[in-house]
C-alpha cells in the first residue's frame, strides 16, 4: 500500500507542479507592467505652440512592478507616426515618468520630446507604447480614433 500510494503523491505532485508555475505570474498577458498610465493629449489654455503649452501635453508611463526597467530603445508614438524613442533611461519600480511634448531638461520624472508642434490629436488619437524590439506593450486611445 505504501508504494502505491508514494506513486500517487509522486504523480499529484507532477501534475500540480505546471499549475504552480503557470499562477506565478497570473495575468501578465492582460496586464503589461509597464504601461501608459494617463494621457494629457490637449493643453489646459490656448494651444499656442509655446514651450509652455507644448509641455502641458505629455503622456505618462508607469512601471507597475518592484524591478527597474530599461527602457532603452523602447518607442512611444501616435497614429500619424509621430515617434519618440526612449534614450538612456530606467524607470524605476513602482514609478511614473511623464513624456511631456515640448524642450526641457530630463529627469527621472520627466523626459522631454524637444518638439516644437504638438503630437496628441486633441480629438482622437492613440498613444502606442513598444519595447526595444518593436513589440506591442500597452496603448491608449481617445475619442474616435482610426483603429
Amino acid at each position: 500500500m505504501s508504494a502505491v500510494a508514494a506513486v500517487t503523491a509522486a504523480v499529484v505532485g507532477a501534475v500540480a507542479l505546471p499549475a504552480a508555475a503557470a499562477d506565478h505570474h497570473p495575468g501578465r498577458d492582460r496586464h503589461p507592467v509597464v504601461y501608459i498610465s494617463a494621457v494629457q493629449a490637449d493643453s489646459p489654455g490656448r494651444d499656442d505652440r509655446s514651450n509652455r503649452s507644448l509641455n502641458r501635453e505629455w503622456v505618462e508611463v508607469t512601471n507597475g512592478s518592484r524591478w527597474s526597467v530599461n527602457l532603452d530603445g523602447w518607442t512611444l508614438s501616435d497614429e500619424d507616426g509621430h515617434t519618440y524613442t526612449f534614450s538612456h533611461y530606467r524607470l524605476d519600480g513602482r514609478t511614473t515618468v511623464r513624456v511631456h511634448t515640448g524642450n526641457g531638461r530630463d529627469s527621472r520624472t520627466d523626459l522631454f520630446q524637444d518638439r516644437r508642434n504638438y503630437v496628441w490629436n486633441n480629438d482622437y488619437d492613440t498613444a502606442t507604447l513598444r519595447n526595444d524590439h518593436g513589440r506591442f506593450v500597452d496603448d491608449a486611445s481617445w475619442g474616435y480614433h482610426r483603429r
